[in-house]
């Protein structure tokens, strides 16, 4: 009988713990949003954005190309869009974007950051709260550490000969 109640015991706290999680209760946004123009700024390794939301009809501009052209990859288009998303206001906003600096990735990261600003500045009451726990408005301050003299590079030493 001991055994019966640990397992319910155990049951339980595996039901709380699926039932809750950041990405479930992420304060999706209700796409009630104000649509008026902004602009954000976002930085990522040497990447810099430059963002700015315009009512529209969801088209990306990013250096002048679109979305598309510019990210092939379906993964990194999904994350610089990932904000919009969240708070549901796909079809409303227009980004043009200048980026420069650092790879794709880095590029990708920036842009997000520059839009979850924007649209942070737009209407702080109603998008705070869900892009803040969505962790979409905190700064990715990792870079790539300096090479240092005598090193092949940050951290790599030459190989040590014992003989």
């Amino acid at each position: 009988m001991a055994e019966n109640t640990n397992d319910s015991a155990v049951l339980e706290t595996e039901e709380e713990l699926t039932s809750y999680t950041t990405e479930t209760n992420a304060g999706a946004g209700t796409g009630t949003s104000q649509i008026a123009p902004c602009y954000g700024t976002g930085r990522r390794k040497e990447a810099v954005a430059r963002v700015r939301l315009v009512p529209g009809t969801g088209k990306w501009t990013i250096n002048g190309r679109p979305l598309e052209e510019y990210f092939p990859s379906k993964l990194l288009q999904r994350e610089v869009n990932s904000p919009i998303v969240l708070l549901k206001l796909e079809g409303k906003f227009d980004a043009i974007v200048l980026v420069d600096g650092g790879g794709t990735t880095g590029q990708a990261g920036a842009i997000r950051l520059g839009v979850a600003r924007a649209l942070n500045a737009v209407d702080r009451d109603a998008n705070r709260i869900a892009l803040k726990k969505a962790g979409f408005l905190t700064r990715d301050s990792r870079v790539v550490e300096r090479k240092k003299a005598g090193l092949h590079k940050a951290r790599r030493a030459p190989q040590f000969s014992k003989r």
